[in-house]
């Protein structure tokens, strides 16, 4: 997995396939009954809140911070580089060294830095390119190197961050079984890479081993799906009509099981949810490709959120 691929994969992958426990899994649609669907839907989506709210959260992260080559200062402050924050008496934590590929971190001598709850001095700092960076914590913060198409940065999360005591919650579509659709797995022989946009303006090589194909309102339709294999959770950037008006500007987020021995497997719109970038300025978010663009609105799944940002 190249490290640019990070936030397209990583980033929702691991946040999201412990949310991708799909009820009614290979069950037809018709045969579902439509109170205890509702139930399922709503019962994952409470989970998604929970997770989102975690202290260890996308609405806990406070700061992103890109390194210069060199010697990079960060604390409290005036003074500092990198400032966490501004409210805090001036105090200069440590600093960071970024050469080529490679980030250090000395701390201050007298201040107290844990990784993995051990006091550090001095240590290389693994990014988060493998899915596993190197965490830092001071009192209710933590924060590590992240790794974005050659460029290195500090990503800062706190623990008491008020987007976590302010959210608002999120509204959704009405659950509604017609925006739970069969759809058809047609794999790329062989499996292609397809480009990514982000949120930073750059672009990201995905694996991409084929699209799900799909009918609606008596249209077919078709997207490309992100996965190193069919049989892994398959991770969908989609736009449809409804954005910018009842939904996050740039789009949402799908995960589809993996087909079954028929090829076939079933997109669930009612699970279509808001990316990190939706609550927060500080991640740096896969955008839909253009073949991803649906031209109808998708009026299921997670709405705007009230109290987000708008990239």
């Amino acid at each position: 997995m190249r490290p640019q691929r990070t936030e397209v994969i990583l980033l929702v992958i691991f946040s999201v396939v412990a949310m991708s426990i799909v009820a009614c899994k290979n069950q037809k649609s018709s045969a579902l009954n439509k109170t205890e669907y509702k139930r399922q839907i709503d019962e994952w989506h409470k989970k998604r809140i929970a997770r989102l709210t975690a202290e260890d959260s996308w609405l806990s992260l406070a700061g992103l911070f890109w390194l210069k080559p060199g010697e990079n200062s960060f604390g409290f402050g005036q003074g500092n580089d990198i400032k966490f924050s501004d409210k805090e008496k001036p105090m200069t934590i440590g600093w960071f060294y970024l050469n080529d590929s490679t980030v250090k971190v000395r701390v201050k001598e007298g201040v107290q830095v844990l990784v993995d709850g051990k006091p550090i001095r001095e240590t290389v700092l693994k990014s988060d390119a493998d899915g596993k960076p190197t965490k830092m914590t001071m009192g209710s913060l933590l924060w590590y190197v992240i790794e974005r198409d050659g460029r290195y940065g500090i990503r800062l999360k706190d623990k008491n961050n008020p987007a976590i005591k302010n959210f608002k919650g999120i509204k959704r579509f009405p659950v509604d079984l017609k925006w739970r659709i069969k759809a058809k797995f047609e794999p790329y022989q062989p499996p292609k890479n397809i480009p990514i946009p982000t949120v930073l303006g750059t672009t990201t090589s995905s694996k991409c081993p084929g699209a799900l194909v799909f009918e609606l309102n008596g249209k077919t339709f078709r997207l490309d799906v992100l996965a190193d294999s069919p049989e892994d959770p398959l991770f969908v950037i989609f736009a449809d009509e409804t954005n910018g008006e009842e939904t996050y500007v740039t789009g949402r987020f799908l995960v589809v099981d993996p087909p079954d021995e028929k090829g076939e497997t079933f997109i669930d719109f009612n699970k279509a949810y808001n990316p990190p970038c939706a609550f927060t300025e500080y991640a740096t978010c896969p955008l839909p490709p253009p073949q991803n663009r649906l031209p109808v609105a998708v009026k299921a799944g997670e709405m705007a959120y009230e109290g987000g940002t708008h990239h």
